[in-house]
């Protein structure tokens, strides 16, 4: 049971640093793709993940969806797809490809946009779920990972000080056996 422990100890503090390498590790590359190569959605092995800022995809994305974008070779007509514009990112869906023009529109919007050349679509949206790109954009603030990074320290600190707890009460454990082992030695000797 005591190695259980200490096991269970050692696997929680591996998942709380993992968790906190990533976090920190994400902020830092998608600071560094933001300010120094003006990339709004950077992608890392190919996808992205992106938060949904406005309602032009209603209601097929909505505004505060968590959309997965993925790098593609080639892009076909009604794909839903990714592409910077002046430093903002639009998610729409595409109308038309002629050679390497596409023509995309936002399915809530009137008209579609001008079109474009494929090389400026980042990726195409592959998966979305619905309102919890809010909780993402929270946790990408500073104050949000701030927090999660907070909260997983102070949980791995307690595990190491939990930890240093049980060992030091099965030190004590230990001790009053051997204490007791001693003196049924010495009552022992004392009868003989």
């Amino acid at each position: 049971m005591k190695v259980k422990r200490c096991k269970k100890g050692g696997v929680v503090r591996i998942i709380l640093i993992v968790i906190i390498s990533v976090v920190f590790g994400f902020g830092v590359y998608n600071w560094n793709a933001k300010s120094l190569t003006g990339d709004v959605l950077p992608m890392p092995f190919g996808i992205g993940v992106g938060v949904v800022m406005s309602g032009s995809m209603e209601p097929v994305i909505s505004t505060g969806d968590l959309i997965i974008v993925q790098k593609q070779d080639s892009y076909a007509v009604n794909q839903i797809v990714v592409f910077q514009q002046n430093g903002i990112l639009v998610v729409h869906q595409i109308l038309s490809i002629d050679g390497n023009t596409v023509v995309t529109q936002g399915t809530a919007n009137d008209s579609p946009d001008e079109p474009m050349d494929i090389s400026r679509i980042k990726g195409r949206v592959i998966a979305h779920a619905s309102n919890i790109g809010s909780v993402v954009k929270w946790i990408k603030s500073p104050i949000g990972t701030l927090l999660v990074l907070a909260i997983a320290g102070y949980l791995l600190i307690k595990s190491y000080r939990q930890e240093d707890s049980e060992l030091k009460n099965d030190k004590e454990e230990q001790l009053a056996l051997i204490r007791q082992e001693i003196q049924k030695l010495k009552d022992n000797n004392k009868n003989e």
